[in-house]
């Protein structure tokens, strides 16, 4: 059975969904979405040790649910 998301993950969740960007790449929310496979971590191309978050199919599927996607 999936675990309840906390209020801060879910604001995560729909900062990714409109603005990416705007998630700093050191929180802790991150690693507990990516944990249960709703965020998932892609290279930045002109960069070679960047990286940024972005929502997979699964954390798409959660905010839809929510009425938010």
């Amino acid at each position: 059975m999936p675990r309840l998301l906390s209020p801060h993950e879910l604001a995560t969740l729909l900062i990714l969904l409109h603005s990416p960007a705007g998630v700093a790449q050191t929180s802790p929310h991150l690693e507990a979405l990516r944990a249960e496979s709703l965020v998932e971590a892609v290279r930045v191309a002109d960069c070679n040790d960047c990286s940024e978050y972005r929502l997979t199919d699964e954390g798409s599927a959660v905010l839809r649910r929510l009425g938010a996607a």
